[in-house]
């Protein structure tokens, strides 16, 4: 596994993750979606979650 950050996203694409925000929110689910900026888009069942990347202080699969 790379370390780069991006490189990490493509490898976890498809798998449950654990998102932590700046103010302290956690979203679980399947991380549907990335972009350069590291946008991420993250789905638990039918909801769907677009997160602003400047916001995520932590991405855990």
């Amino acid at each position: 596994m790379s370390g780069r950050p991006l490189d990490v996203l493509e490898e976890t694409l498809g798998d449950r993750v654990t998102v932590q925000l700046k103010d302290g929110e956690v979203y679980t689910g399947v991380l549907a979606g990335y972009d350069q900026h590291m946008n991420l888009v993250v789905e638990d069942g039918d909801n769907t979650t677009i997160i602003r990347g400047d916001n995520v202080v932590s991405i855990q699969p």
